[in-house]
This record gives structure tokens, C-alpha cells and sequence, in this order.
């Protein structure tokens, strides 16, 4: 009897054993071979090539030969490599002080309805359209001390070298690049913003929470998956800043403003020496691979719904 009613069981009954797992090639792992061919072809292998030519000694014109380690040392060794470094913290640090707080609180205005701050918004997010060179061509002649703001404005203060001051030249540098760059981030949260649920603000407003205590315990917790992207793009986006830097400053006044790729650039075309500037580019390519895994771990690679507190 009881093997009479184990046969008359269905087969799905009767299965004891993990489910069996399925075939995950098909059509969705064959689209992804051409952006792992695009990805290969134009990050892999350039950075493989630089990887060699810091092993190299090479003009960029004449003939190359095998150098070993000596760039590495040279460059390890140089004061300048520590300076330009260092500069370049300085700069990763203080935008994101800068940048951080000003995006997400304009992120939280535009992010609200009314005309106003859409036409605000439009206004507000042209400086995207621009190229840095352009924008700093503009502040170069801003801050000129013989025709920039000082003339237009008759204000004395204005009439300073901003830009050849050593002690000025870095945090002129930094607002330019919190003026291109915060529109940008101020998107992100403003699209954030707009992805928290009403309903969050509406049971705050009944239990007589203002607007400061709904932006510190509502607002603000929910957004710490943009925060985390914001800020990934801002420091790792950090390492890159030349052209703006070069246009406005050439690194100057000195070596003020002579951050790691400004540096790394000066090096392998003004002096010639490519070997050592992919030694710098190298270095540039790890701490920004550094940088980018210690956020994510910081997120912890969570990916649930922010509702549910994941």
C-alpha cells in the first residue's frame, strides 16, 4: 500500500535533491562579448602598453631600451613625485568638502516642484555643456589683476594675482572645479531625491518633524547609495583634472599647483621622459583602483532596497 501511493506521487514530489542549475550561456552571455572586446581593446591592452613602458627608457622619438627598474626608483625617489601627490590629495580632499555638501543641498531645492526652480535647474546645469578648457580660458581671464573682475567691478580686492599667488593658486583652482563639476553631482541627487517615497514625509510631517529633522532622518539616510556614487565620481574623477589645471595654471605658479597627471604629462612631453611618466601613469591607475574598491567596500556591496534598510 504505502508503495502503491509513493508511485502515485508526481515527479515533483517525489524529487528529493537540489534543483538543478541552469544554463546561464545563452543569448544574454553573447551580448556581452562586445563590451568585454571594447573594454579589452581600450583599457586592457593600453594599460598592459603602459605597464611596459615603465620598464623602458624612450624620448617618445628615438629608439626604446630595456631600463628595469630605474624609472621606478627615479621616479621613487624624486621629491617632486611626493609633491605632486600630495597636491593631488589635497585636491581630491578639499573638492569633496566643497562639491559634497553643495550638490546634495541644491540636489534637495531643484529636486522639489514648482516652475521656478525647473527653470532654475535648466539655468543651472549649463555649465555641463562646456568644455574645462573653455571654462578655464574664462576664468583665466576672470581673474587677470590688469583686466579681469578688478576692472569690470572697480573693486580693489578682485585686483590680486589669484592665479600667481602660490598660497592662492590651489583653492582658485579647486572653485573652478567646483563650479564645472557640482552641477553634475547636484543631478544625481536630485534624482535621488525624487526616488524617496512621499508617503516618508507625510507620516514625518504628522508626527510635526520640520524640514530639518525630515532632511537629517529621512532625506539624508536615503540617500547614501547616491552619496556613495557621488563621491566614488568625485575622488576617483580627482585624478584626472588636467586640462583645466594646465589651461589655468600650467602647474604654476612653481610647482603650486602641479598635481599627479599635470606632473605625469610635464614629464613624457616637456621632458621627454616616457619611461618615467607611465611609472606616474601607473601610479595614477592604481591609487584610483584603490580608491574605487574601498568605496565599494565601504557600501559593502549591498544591493537591497533602501526602504528595508539593506
Amino acid at each position: 500500500m504505502a508503495a502503491s501511493r509513493r508511485a502515485g506521487r508526481p515527479a515533483a514530489a517525489r524529487r528529493t535533491g537540489p534543483a538543478p542549475r541552469r544554463d546561464r550561456t545563452g543569448p544574454s552571455g553573447i551580448m556581452a562579448v562586445p563590451a568585454l572586446l571594447f573594454f579589452g581593446v581600450f583599457a586592457l591592452v593600453p594599460l598592459v602598453g603602459v605597464v611596459l613602458l615603465s620598464f623602458v627608457s624612450w624620448d617618445g622619438i628615438s629608439g626604446m631600451s630595456w631600463a628595469g627598474l630605474v624609472n621606478w626608483f627615479n621616479v621613487l625617489g624624486d621629491s617632486m613625485t611626493y609633491q605632486a601627490l600630495w597636491l593631488s590629495v589635497q585636491v581630491m580632499v578639499l573638492s569633496w568638502l566643497v562639491q559634497t555638501p553643495i550638490s546634495m543641498l541644491l540636489g534637495v531645492f531643484i529636486a522639489a516642484r514648482g516652475r521656478y526652480r525647473a527653470l532654475l535647474g535648466v539655468l543651472y546645469f549649463l555649465p555641463m555643456l562646456l568644455s574645462s578648457a573653455a571654462i578655464a580660458i574664462a576664468f583665466k581671464a576672470l581673474l587677470d589683476p590688469n583686466f579681469g573682475m578688478s576692472l569690470a567691478f572697480g573693486i580693489e580686492a578682485f585686483a590680486q594675482d589669484w592665479l600667481g599667488d602660490r598660497d592662492l593658486a590651489l583653492y582658485v583652482v579647486i572653485f573652478v572645479i567646483a563650479w564645472q563639476f557640482v552641477p553634475f553631482h547636484t543631478l544625481l541627487y536630485q534624482a535621488g531625491v525624487r526616488q524617496i517615497p512621499a508617503s516618508l514625509y507625510e507620516a514625518a510631517e504628522i508626527d510635526g518633524a520640520g524640514r530639518v529633522r525630515q532632511f537629517f532622518h529621512i532625506t539624508l539616510p536615503q540617500l547614501r547609495y547616491t552619496i556613495i556614487t557621488s563621491s566614488t565620481l568625485m575622488l576617483v574623477g580627482s585624478l584626472t583634472y588636467f586640462d583645466l589645471v594646465y589651461v589655468l595654471t600650467e602647474g604654476g605658479p612653481g610647482n603650486a599647483t602641479r598635481i599627479l597627471p599635470l606632473d605625469m604629462y610635464l614629464t613624457g612631453f616637456r621632458a621627454n621622459n616616457m619611461g618615467a611618466a607611465s611609472v606616474l601613469a601607473v601610479l595614477l591607475v592604481g591609487t584610483g583602483l584603490a580608491l574605487a574598491l574601498g568605496l565599494s567596500r565601504l557600501s559593502s556591496f549591498r544591493r537591497g532596497s533602501q526602504l528595508e534598510g539593506a
